[in-house]
Formats: structure tokens, sequence, C-alpha cells
């Protein structure tokens, strides 16, 4: 068992190794920091618990907007999260259908709820990111798809529902999974590894110095709560040594990285949008720390290339074919005025490649 968990966290060639700028987290579209569920307005969704008015005020929203522009077909909101950014979609282009996807039960009831206004022009479904080709060819009808739209992190809802395990502001149950019906959660993660993989797993996203003791304090308390984990994280470093932010901040993103297979699922999730694009299609990414950002950065570079091997200062003579090309070299980040509206802004990066016409 050991020695398998091991292989998982090893096989994954994209290591995320930053932090989020943000010093509470990475984070998708936002709620009011410290919002949590009213207590009078909650139903359940598969044993789990969800505000029924859920807020929600989607990142970057006019730039993700404005970088659609499609007249008609489908656009893919492969993290639909509490479609935000799909209902704006859907008022601005009127001729455009909206096939969302998310692995959370919570987020698809709330973005049903919230696109319920525009009748049949928007589905979702059940998935993440490497089953998206396998989810929405189906349900196309042969109509193009113009664009894919990959909103990447952890939603707020999600980060605000103490319940689920993701953030060290509430005590609960260390779960961390986006899909709570299938999988391991944050804890049996913990209970099945060694303290050599959490060690270098805590490495790889940023804890090199206290990184072994981390995981030894980790192995010995085998928390089964967010206040246990913080608490076995507190015992091994020492306050003086402690970084801006809170101490457990890169923990938490290690056991989510992890648990939910992240690095794997977006690299996938890339491949499987430009499978999916009509030519003259639209990618827009938008992430939410340093090393999602470079896998993006990098995948939308080696696409605008096509892998080409020569000297930059000569012709391309390696038969390279290049399929995307980059409408921006360089993030778009948030304006000054919207991070001070929503600060969970802050930390966002938006990137967009076009899939290059057939010659």
């Amino acid at each position: 068992m050991k020695g398998d968990a091991h292989s998982r966290v090893k096989r994954w060639p994209w290591t995320m190794r930053s932090l989020p700028t943000n010093p509470n987290g990475d984070f998708s579209s936002a709620l009011p920091l410290g919002v949590a569920p009213s207590p009078h307005s909650v139903t359940l969704v598969e044993g789990l618990q969800m505000t029924q008015d859920f807020v929600h005020e989607p990142v970057l929203a006019a730039e993700v907007v404005n970088a659609m522009a499609v007249e008609d077909g489908i656009i893919v909101d492969a993290t639909l999260g509490g479609a935000g950014h799909s209902a704006l979609l859907l008022e601005r282009y009127p001729q455009v259908r909206i096939i969302g996807i998310d692995r959370d039960p919570i987020a698809r009831e709330a973005a049903r709820r919230r696109l319920a206004p525009y009748g049949d022009r928007s589905t979702v479904v059940a998935g993440d990111f490497a089953s998206m080709a396998t989810l929405v060819r189906p349900l196309t009808h042969d109509v193009p798809i113009r664009g894919v739209l990959m909103d990447l992190g952890v939603s707020s809802p999600q980060l605000d529902d103490g319940s689920r395990g993701f953030s060290f502001r509430y005590d609960a149950p260390l779960d961390m999974r986006m899909d709570t019906t299938q999988g391991e959660t944050a804890a049996q993660y913990i209970a099945s590894a060694d303290v050599y993989e959490l060690a270098d797993l805590f490495r790889e996203h940023g804890e090199s110095r206290f990184a072994g003791a981390i995981a030894r304090s980790v192995i010995a308390a085998l928390p089964t709560t967010t206040s246990e984990l913080v608490s076995a994280v507190e015992r091994a470093v020492p306050a003086a040594a402690r970084r801006r932010g809170h101490v457990a901040t890169r923990v938490f993103q290690a056991l989510r990285v992890v648990v939910n297979d992240e690095e794997a699922q977006l690299r996938e999730g890339l491949d499987a949008a430009i499978s999916l694009l009509a030519p003259g299609g639209v990618l827009v990414v938008m992430s939410y720390h340093s090393g999602e950002d470079k896998v993006v950065k990098k995948f939308m570079l080696e696409g605008e290339s096509g892998g080409c091997t020569c000297p930059p200062q000569l012709p391309c003579v390696c038969g390279a074919i290049s399929t995307l090309e980059v409408t921006r070299h360089g993030a778009i980040l948030a304006s000054s005025d919207e991070v001070e509206r929503n600060p969970r802004a802050r930390s966002a990066r938006l990137r967009i490649a076009r899939l290059k016409e057939l010659a």
C-alpha cells in the first residue's frame, strides 16, 4: 500500500511547487472572505449541505466574456462551480449553448439553479478534466465547440463550507475531495502514506526546510480533522521560522492536489480541450498559483511552436506544426479595482489561446 501511494505522487510530470500569491490560499470564483453558509438556508445534496443563497462573483468576468467572443455554437465550462462565468456568457451571446462540468455535486446543484432561466441552453454534467472529451462529445449533436473555459483552483463555496475540509479556518473532517462520492479522503491518504512520501510531497509544494519534520509530525498524529493537521504542522515548525501567511497553507495545498489528482487532471484536461475545439475555437484558462500557471503557459507555448526544437534565430526545419495562436504573451491579471472589491481575484492569472484554422 505504501509503495503504491508513493508511486502516485511520483508519476506526475507536472509539479506545482509554488504557493498562491494570496496568503489565504488559491481560489476560483469568489465569495467575500469568511462567509459561512447560513443555518437558515441549507439543503442537502447527496448528503452534503448546500447554501440556498449561493452568492457568486466570478473572477476576471469581463476578460473571460470578451475573450470568448463567439457568435454561436457551444462553450464548455470545464470547471462550472456556481456558473458565474457561464451565466454571463449565456447573457452576452444569445446563440451560444453551455455544457458545464464539475466534480462537486454541490456545485452542480448550485449551477443548475443559476442557469435555470436559460432553459435548454445549458447542460450540467458530472465529471472532471480528464473525462471532458468523453463527456462532451455525445452532447454536442455535431454543433461546433467554439470555446473551452477552465477556471482552476478550489471554488469559494468549497472553501467557505467548513465541512469540506479544504480550509484551515474551520475545524472539520479532513476530507478535501472535490467529488465526495468517490476516492480517498486526505485523512485516508495520510494513513496510507509513509514519512518519505509525505516529505517529498510537501517539499514539492514549497516546504523545503521543514518538509521532513512536518511529515514526521503528521505521521505521528495521523490527523482526521483539519485542526489536528494544523496542530501537527505547528508542532513541527518553530514560531520564529514561520513565514507570512498561515503555517499550514502549503501542507493543505499539497494534500488537496494529491487527493484530487490535480496535476494529472490539468494536463489531461488541456489536451482534451484542444481535441474538442473547432478550428478558430478559444481556450481560456484561469489559474491561481504559479505552479498551475507554469503548466498552462508551457502547454500554450508548445502548441504555438508545435514543439519546434530548432534554434530560435533560424527558420524551422524540424517539421514542427503550430496548432495554437497565443493571443497575448503574458497573463492577464485582475485590476486593482477588482482586487479591492474581490480580494480573491488577487492571485488569478488568465491565459488565452486560439486553435488555428485548418490550412
